[in-house]
């Protein structure tokens, strides 16, 4: 809890009407957690289905459960929520998708929450404006690019505020089981990516990169973490189509990925669409050089020319130049390594400690506006 004495904890629902267990369900669980320690009053709404209430209630926390696709269930849910809103006198009420939005942000006008938020999670330019400048009062934004898409589209610069997600740090081992699972030589090098498999996250244009590196190179290899058909069986297709079987290591989900990041000596995505990108900085902070496309929020993600690199989205020759560079040179490897770990892991500007100021800060702030 803060020592701040003019500190007051807030009453705080937040609503999700996803189901499943990506980034965006992670954040709210963090988040959720992260403001209870501060003394601050958290429940969540969402689906009965969804993932997030089992976890959620293990943790100690009252989940509100209801139904929210089809209109008799909209009606139903906005009085519940109302009710919920209501008896619990919440000072916030944060939404999360564009379903629970229109559904618990309804409810929240009716029942007079003082404060009504959206957090934006998606780079992907908004449609329609109602679920952002009518339902809510303010909106939260995971990276400045999206924050701009929004003030570019319309909504007021003073009602949006960058709140960057939370990155977990597992301490660095100096260890990975990775090398000896593949069963590589010392000196064979490692141009790992971790993501879902989906195509906008550029796995193909990856390994299009790679190809002309790693047939000049018998020591240099390809580790691709994640998993999402179609795109596993396409890319298998296609490193055996190019004869890079033996090189192109697709390893499917994975429990311990900073495990594996700990065995790379390069992290590289060109993802084509990136709200943030995280997970350049979970590589970061486990002394990872990266690389990635030059697109939406991963610039805020890393230090170009410090910790990484960043290329121009569909500039196959640039990537390969890229992960080339890297390849060839261990001290820019290490240097770039080294600043990965001070940016991302040492300057708390990803820690959990940081999002939660960001976002009490924000709530306070327009608290106080709204009451004027």
């Amino acid at each position: 809890m803060s020592t701040d004495q003019s500190f007051k904890p807030l009453r705080i629902l937040h609503s999700e009407s996803a189901v499943g267990w990506a980034g965006q369900e992670q954040y709210i669980f963090r988040m959720v957690g992260a403001m209870r320690d501060r003394g601050h009053h958290m429940e969540v709404v969402c689906q009965p289905h969804a993932m997030m209430v089992e976890r959620l209630r293990d943790a100690g926390f009252t989940v509100h459960t209801l139904p929210m696709r089809g209109t008799m269930n909209y009606l139903r849910g906005v009085g519940k929520i109302k009710k919920i809103l209501r008896a619990g006198n919440f000072d916030v009420l944060n939404t999360h998708s564009r379903r629970d939005t229109l559904l618990a942000g309804m409810a929240g006008r009716l029942a007079g929450t003082p404060l009504i938020v959206r957090t934006r999670h998606l780079a992907k330019p908004p449609g329609s404006l109602l679920s952002y400048n009518k339902v809510p009062h303010r909106i939260t934004t995971a990276s400045n690019f999206v924050r701009q898409q929004l003030i570019d589209r319309g909504v007021p610069e003073g009602h949006v505020a960058t709140v960057y997600p939370a990155v977990e740090f597992p301490p660095q081992t100096g260890q990975s089981t990775l090398r000896a699972e593949l069963k590589l030589a010392p000196n064979d090098i490692v141009v790992g990516c971790v993501s879902a498999l989906r195509h906008k996250k550029g796995h193909r244009e990856l390994i299009q990169a790679m190809a002309p590196l790693i047939a000049g190179r018998p020591n240099l290899h390809l580790v691709v973490v994640g998993d999402g058909s179609p795109v596993f069986e396409e890319l298998q297709a296609q490193a055996q189509e190019a004869g890079l079987t033996r090189r192109v290591h697709l390893l499917g989900r994975r429990d311990d990925v900073p495990n594996l990041m700990e065995g790379f000596d390069i992290f590289a995505m060109a993802t084509r669409q990136e709200a943030s990108g995280t997970v350049f900085v979970e590589a970061g902070a486990m002394g990872v050089p990266v690389i990635g496309t030059n697109i939406d929020g991963v610039p805020e993600m890393m230090q170009d020319g410090v910790n990484g690199m960043l290329v121009p989205l569909d500039d196959i020759p640039a990537l390969t130049q890229a992960i080339r560079r890297l390849v060839e040179d261990p001290e820019l490897r290490q240097r770039m390594g080294q600043a990965g770990v001070e940016f991302c892991r040492n300057s708390g500007h990803f820690s959990l400690k940081a999002m939660v100021e960001r976002v009490e800060s924000a709530y306070v702030r327009w608290l106080g506006e709204l009451k004027k």
